[in-house]
């Protein structure tokens, strides 16, 4: 009999089967961001969701139609909705694609939320956040970033505004950089960083997609794409520099079973003795039935065996089996005395 089986991952079948993307998009307002965003809804990955923290989705074309866009009301809400769409009951709508528009919007409602606890705890108009503070807010912030680039599985746009030109530099000069994601963060989880301006290109203002930080081979930093970009070119470009094995529109098929049956070893369960067994026993060995009653009622209180518990039916077992080695040895015992006069 198998006890205690179960079931545990198998890692083979965690090796990659999917190509996909996963970008942050940085920029001044206006210079298309949210654009960007819906374009994912055209690139052949799946039907977008859009977790809208600035509300503004509203504006898009195809909105509710074409993808669908969750207005984040309250900062709160963010983590919630993302758990809803990537593990719980939001998995049913089969989004093929998240973005998140925007970071900046979310983490400045997040962090002015402690400052402002901060202040009413020390009674201090200017009092700042200790570091240990920072540090505890990271974790917050990092929990919705990891959910939506690592844990969704899928392709993800995030974008993020600077700005002034310049000035975080400048804060990390006269300030430090005590939390690293009051910049972005965003490097820590994504592919590739783009940034977004308009330049005069030829006499004409164009829009630049410029590569500022990559963890992408296809994408060296500095690489650029102008003009009408989509999220649809970004992936083109990857398949074509890279030849990727791996298809983005579906996972390749796997032959290796997703769990392994952990199995303990095998235990033998002992037989139980019923009634039967026991009167059997005793017969066959000199003894009665009327013994076993006896014995019942002394030992167990128990007047009929046939209600005698497998328990109270192992100790009479053993009480007999006692006996009968007793008497088996004292019958050895005499022959030898007897030998012996």
């Amino acid at each position: 009999m198998l006890k205690n089986s179960k079931l545990k991952v198998n890692p083979l079948s965690r090796i990659p089967r999917q190509q996909r993307l996963v970008m942050a998009i940085r920029g001044g307002a206006g210079v298309g961001k949210s654009h960007f965003i819906r374009s994912m809804s055209e690139a052949g990955i799946g039907k977008l969701c859009i977790f809208d923290t600035e509300r503004k989705a509203r504006l898009l074309r195809g909105v509710g139609v074409g993808f669908d866009a969750l207005e984040v009301e309250e900062s709160d809400e963010l983590p919630e909705f993302i758990d809803w769409a990537i593990n719980g009951e939001g998995v049913e709508q089969n989004y093929g694609c998240f973005a998140l528009d925007s970071w900046a919007a979310y983490f400045g409602a997040k962090h002015s939320e402690m400052i402002e606890a901060v202040r009413e705890k020390t009674g201090d108009p200017l009092a700042q956040p200790s570091a240990e503070e920072l540090a505890a807010d990271q974790m917050i912030l990092q929990s919705v970033l990891r959910k939506l680039c690592i844990e969704s599985g899928k392709c993800v746009v995030i974008s993020d505004q600077i700005a002034a030109k310049g000035k975080e530099a400048k804060e990390d000069n006269e300030i430090g950089r005590v939390l690293p994601m009051t910049a972005s963060g965003l490097e820590y989880f994504v592919d590739v960083m783009i940034e977004i301006s308009l330049q005069e290109r030829d006499g004409e203002i164009t829009r630049v997609f410029q590569v500022v930080k990559s963890n992408s081979p296809a994408f060296e930093v500095g690489f650029e794409m102008t003009g009408n970009i989509g999220f649809k070119d970004f992936l083109d470009y990857m398949r074509g520099e890279q030849a990727l094995e791996l298809a983005f529109e579906k996972p390749a098929k796997s032959d290796v079973p997703e769990f392994i049956e952990e199995k303990t070893p095998l235990t033998i369960v002992p037989n139980t003795m019923t009634i039967e067994d026991l009167i059997a026993k005793a017969e066959a060995n000199g003894f009665k039935q009327a013994d076993i009653v006896t014995g019942a009622k002394i030992y167990h209180n128990q007047s009929n065996i046939y209600h005698l518990t497998s328990d109270q039916i192992a100790d009479l077992d053993r009480r007999i089996t006692a006996r009968i080695e007793k008497m088996n040895a004292t019958a050895e015992i005499k022959p030898a005395k007897k030998k012996a006069a």
